[in-house]
């Protein structure tokens, strides 16, 4: 029997979450059987050994890791806290890891990178990213364009690569849009499994969370319904299908 991909959720509205848990299954060809989901927030993360799965994803979620621990909810600190215990098996062992959005910070932070709001911050947004000469040859961008728009939203970033990773795609915003640690952990600042109903509902749950004036929700569901984001979902199916 194959082994199951390990999908972390660190978003406590059950809407967003069961929302980007559809979307990991849809974009990157997996059954609900194929996974073991463990949300985070609500859910105590087992004693568990991270080899026994084929990957770890990791979501997003309203928390900034940059955030004082007295500005942090009891959820979102207990969710972080509970992720970033598997940052050393994961990073030492090299374990296949995808961290989109909130994960980029995440394994950035564990790495002593900088992760903060001192510059890099992106508004909700499609935004261009551009493949740079390492992203050019990593498997898990074959068959991508080599500038598409991703979907993003986020008030902190990470400030400068961390030691041992490189640089896979850029930004003109925010210049780490994707990176590699080693050979097999990956976190990306935009959302691969956001298209414009995905982001559309985030819009709606997180519209009163400091992301934008709630005022320009409308615009900006309008917005992202109209963005021309088909490309970044194959970043999800390339991470399945090479360690499935």
């Amino acid at each position: 029997m194959s082994k199951r991909f390990l999908i972390l959720q660190l978003r406590p509205e059950a809407e967003a979450s069961d929302d980007e848990y559809a979307a990991f299954l849809r974009f990157g060809g997996l059954a609900a059987s194929d996974t073991h989901r463990i949300r985070l927030e609500r859910d105590d993360l087992p004693d568990l050994d991270v080899t026994d799965y084929a990957g770890v994803i990791v979501g997003g979620g309203p928390g900034c890791v940059s955030d004082a621990p007295e500005d942090k909810t009891e959820l979102d600190a207990r969710a972080e806290a509970a992720c970033l215990s598997l940052m050393p098996q994961i990073t030492e062992m090299d374990h296949p890891f995808m961290g989109c959005c909130y994960g980029i910070g995440i394994l950035a932070h564990h790495l002593g990178a900088e992760v903060s709001k001192a510059q890099y911050g992106e508004p909700v947004s499609a935004v261009t990213c551009t493949q740079t000469a390492q992203g050019e040859v990593d498997a898990m961008l074959q068959g991508l364009p080599q500038q598409f728009d991703a979907f993003v939203g986020h008030k902190e970033a990470v400030q400068h690569l961390p030691d041992g990773a490189v640089q896979l795609l850029s930004g003109d915003t925010c210049p780490f849009q994707m990176i590699r640690y080693k050979s097999n952990v990956y976190a990306t600042q935009f959302h691969p499994e956001a298209d414009g109903h995905g982001f559309a509902t985030r819009i709606r749950i997180y519209k009163d969370k400091g992301y934008f004036p709630p005022e320009d929700a409308e615009a900006l569901t309008e917005m992202v319904h109209a963005a021309d984001v088909t490309a970044p979902p194959a970043i999800l199916r390339n991470f399945v299908d090479r360690y499935r």
